[in-house]
């Protein structure tokens, strides 16, 4: 196990990387702590809650919402929760969104922590203090910034994991290496996908490197003013496009990178578009995908990013180094609209 702690603004966060789920109890009681997930992780891996008081929600995006959070604060009740009581978000992205949001507006805020079971978890959504849900199509409409207490990392959840969310998860991976690291993006370039999943030492690895890239980011900028947009390339096509065309969060990320790049080109003279593309193809990911322009613009001018008619969209100068540029919606709509014919 590796242990490192990082301070953000209100706290500093210890990170367990190559954990086992035992360690849980180290960290918090059983008495006193109660555990959020989803029906897919706790029916693969039932014996490792033995003992806790678990609460289980259907699993999925479409569930990220505020009817869901009110079934989890009547839970809580039920459980006895009060302000000295820990909840424990055991899952992907879509729970340890839920964990945090309750557990700061419940009784106030308790505290919390994270045990993140897919890549994508790992390596992007548990981290940095996001926490929020949707509001019908609209991802992410509704939430607040506050770090956890811990994260722990356990690979053996990954066992169980299907291909497809590998492949989800790999989307963050590769944005990362688009928009701040060019030597992962040529290791990823070299590698594929199985060779991640059966090298333990190398995944962790890599998940150690992309949970650190994006923590030092946050570190840096924890409410967004400045380089954490960045985290946000491929998200404001990806976001106008996941719910309403019910795509996996990795695959509308893929096809917003691709649609960024290509506007960096168009732009900033970005030589590496295809490239991107390609990689992203190579890790299962889709690069193009058909959609309604004129209804992802419209999206696009709802999103939280937006200033008057401008975008803060995240651009790349080259692979490894992406910028934020403000951008008029009209200037953006012949590609947008080019790329949903594909």
């Amino acid at each position: 196990m590796t242990t490192k702690k990082l301070t953000f603004s209100s706290k500093a966060v210890t990170y367990y990387f190559d954990a086992a789920f035992d360690e849980l109890e180290k960290l918090t009681s059983k008495e006193n702590s109660i555990i959020l997930t989803d029906e897919n992780v706790f029916g693969k891996n039932q014996k490792k809650f033995k003992d806790w008081r678990v609460i289980v929600v259907p699993a999925g995006e479409d569930h990220k919402n505020q009817r869901t959070v009110d079934h989890i604060i009547e839970q809580l009740i039920v459980h006895g929760a009060d302000r000295s009581s820990y909840l424990v978000g055991v899952g992907g992205g879509v729970i340890t969104d839920m964990a945090g949001y309750v557990a700061c507006v419940y009784m106030r805020g308790i505290k919390f922590g994270f045990v993140p079971t897919s890549i994508l978890a790992m390596v992007d959504a548990a981290i940095g203090g996001k926490n929020g849900i949707d509001v019908g199509v609209y991802k992410n409409m509704v939430g607040l910034i506050k770090q956890p207490d811990f994260l722990l990392y356990d690979y053996s959840f990954l066992r169980s994991l299907p291909k497809e969310e590998w492949v989800n998860g790999f989307a963050e991976i590769i944005k990362h290496a688009c928009i701040k690291d060019a030597a992962m993006f040529k290791q990823l370039e070299e590698h594929k996908l199985t060779d991640f999943q059966k090298d333990r030492e190398l995944l962790n690895k890599l998940i150690q490197r992309n949970a650190l890239l994006k923590s030092k980011v946050v570190q840096q900028d924890e409410f967004e003013k400045g380089d954490r947009k960045l985290l946000n390339y491929g998200h404001t096509l990806g976001h106008a496009i996941e719910n309403t065309y019910h795509l996996p969060h990795g695959h509308a990320v893929a096809i917003g990178m691709v649609a960024a790049a290509y506007l960096s080109a168009n732009f900033l003279k970005l030589k590496g578009a295809e490239k991107i593309a390609g990689l992203l193809v190579k890790y299962g990911l889709p690069a193009f995908f058909k959609f309604d322009a004129d209804k992802a613009l419209e999206m696009m001018r709802a999103d939280k990013k937006r200033f008057k008619n401008e975008i803060h969209y995240v651009l790349l100068e080259r692979i490894g180094k992406g910028v934020v540029r403000p951008v008029v919606i009209d200037e953006i709509k012949p590609t947008i609209k080019h790329l949903a014919r594909n």
